[in-house]
């Protein structure tokens, strides 16, 4: 039989220990990178203006490392975002110095594997419990588009392209200041069983590509530590205001 003096003092230990790993675990949530999205009462057609009221309204976060954390200042990616009851905005502000385009681009059908030129993504999931299931939008300089439903536990995560999302989106590109800009319009019903409502949060990063294959850039929000974008255990949170 185990004395009750050390039974006491074992409980206690446990003890300590399990408030131990809950500080650490709240302490690494409270950590995580948050963006804030602002509400608005009503849905407005896409613009990619950032002078507009609409997006005025909204406080930039900014993608600027890169995989590795790594500043990378001259690619230095604005983003904003707002919510409405059935819709998710976007806005990218992306200072470029080569774009690399595909050639023929159809802005109208869905491009697959869009992924191989430049594009401005957004990786966003709502289950926080299976962080290998999310969904990943692309947009091109060009308005080429491609929506994908990522399964990691899948071989091949790939192939959730043929999933639609119905995403609106827009860009335009500024050749004399060197910016393009890319906004989206994402359905909640898209991205989320919940009923949109402030508190409400997504495990998100998001990401921008430039240049082409023999100098590309990969420039990050949130920085993957690794070769692929895929690594939801990095990814910071979007918040409903």
């Amino acid at each position: 039989m185990i004395p009750r003096i050390f039974t006491s003092a074992f409980v206690t230990f446990l003890c300590s220990l399990l408030f131990f790993s809950v500080l650490v675990t709240k302490c690494q949530a409270q950590e995580r990178a948050v963006i804030d999205s602002v509400h608005v009462d009503h849905d407005v057609p896409l613009n990619t203006s950032p002078t507009s009221p609409f997006w005025i309204a909204s406080k930039p976060i900014y993608a600027e490392v890169d995989t590795s954390g790594h500043p990378l200042p001259e690619y230095r990616t604005e983003i904003r975002t707002r919510w409405s009851h059935d819709n998710l905005y976007l806005l990218y502000i992306c200072p470029y110095k080569n774009l690399y385009l595909k050639p023929s681009p159809d802005p109208v059908h869905e491009t697959n594997q869009l992924w191989n030129w430049n594009v401005a993504e957004l990786f966003i999931g709502s289950d926080f419990k299976n962080i290998k299931r999310y969904k990943e939008f692309e947009v091109s300089p060009q308005n080429e588009w491609v929506d994908l439903d990522i399964d990691l536990n899948r071989p091949h995560h790939e192939d959730g392209w043929s999933w639609n999302s119905g995403f609106e989106h827009s860009t335009r590109i500024d050749s004399q200041r060197h910016v393009w800009y890319m906004a989206m319009k994402i359905p909640f019903k898209s991205i989320d069983t919940r009923p949109p409502a402030p508190g409400n949060t997504f495990r998100v990063n998001l990401y921008r590509t430039e240049g082409p294959p023999n100098d590309s850039k990969e420039i990050a929000w949130q920085p993957v530590m690794g070769n692929s974008f895929h690594a939801p255990e990095r990814f910071g949170l979007l918040r409903l205001k």
